[in-house]
């Protein structure tokens, strides 16, 4: 049986100034995306439809304010809706933490529109784009929440089964977020990567990128305990499985309608 480490919240500390690893976390995602851009910017279907590195930068803002704001009203909304409403005040404290993933993303797709509109392009051309680099940002994400020994798993008895203290109970328990790290980080990173790394009909990418991470997440949950105010609900299912569904079927949805929609090959002379 494994102990979690205990890190110190605090990666530095300069006086006053505290800089703690989750925000180090959010760095580390925001430089992978303008890193691993620069490298699909290079991919000659991607060049070909002009994209450029400033638009890298546009497309970073726009997506940071709809990971904040989304990801925070998201959390106020599927999670915890009738504390906020008692505490309202407390919805501006986002410094005590409450993000969801879901209401991120729902975030990160208005702010792509809106992207979409100023740069005159697609909102499927836009989100096809960014949705092989958007699995780093989530992999960085998992790895803050394991080093604040946040977001634990289930009970378990597996060999590298993890003590918690902030559990408070003394029992191993799956160490969920790095399956999260694996599956909805590494594992959906590389296999979209690939993915799109030939020209695709518009909207697959994308499509696939809701379908990947809708099942990894589906699955992950089964080893992550629920939410204390929330519990399992229907079907026995976690609130993240209930929201996880709908992006598998609407990301199954979107490749089968891109593919249906995409040009025949020519059969030559």
């Amino acid at each position: 049986m494994l102990t979690h480490p205990q890190f110190d919240p605090i990666a530095v500390q300069i006086g006053p100034l505290a800089i703690h690893w989750y925000g180090l976390m959010y760095l580390l995602a925001f430089v992978m995306f303008l890193w691993f851009g620069r490298l699909r910017i290079r991919q000659p279907h991607i060049a070909a439809q002009g994209w450029q590195a400033r638009d890298l930068d546009d497309m970073l803002f726009y997506g940071v304010l709809g990971v904040i704001l989304g990801g925070r009203l998201g959390y106020v909304l599927f999670y915890k809706p009738s504390y906020y409403v008692a505490n309202p005040l407390d919805l501006f404290k986002v410094w005590e933490g409450g993000m969801a993933f879901h209401g991120g993303f729902l975030g990160v797709v208005v702010a792509m529109w809106l992207f979409g509109r100023a740069r005159q392009r697609s909102w499927l051309q836009v989100t096809d784009f960014i949705a092989p680099m958007v699995p780093c940002g989530l992999a960085a994400g998992r790895l803050g929440n394991f080093i604040n020994g946040e977001l634990w798993g289930r009970p378990t008895d597996v060999p590298w089964g993890m003590v918690f203290p902030q559990a408070g109970d003394g029992i191993a328990r799956h160490p969920s977020q790095l399956y999260q790290f694996a599956g909805e980080g590494v594992a959906l990173f590389v296999l979209l990567w690939l993915f799109a790394r030939k020209p695709r009909p518009v909207g697959a990418v994308s499509g696939a990128f809701l379908a990947g991470y809708g099942f990894f997440r589906f699955i992950a949950e089964f080893a992550r305990e629920p939410d204390s105010y929330l519990g399992l609900l229907a079907l026995n299912l976690s609130m993240g499985q209930l929201l996880s569904l709908p992006m598998i079927a609407a990301g199954i949805a979107m490749m089968a309608w891109a593919y249906r929609r995409a040009p025949a090959p020519s059969s030559g002379a």
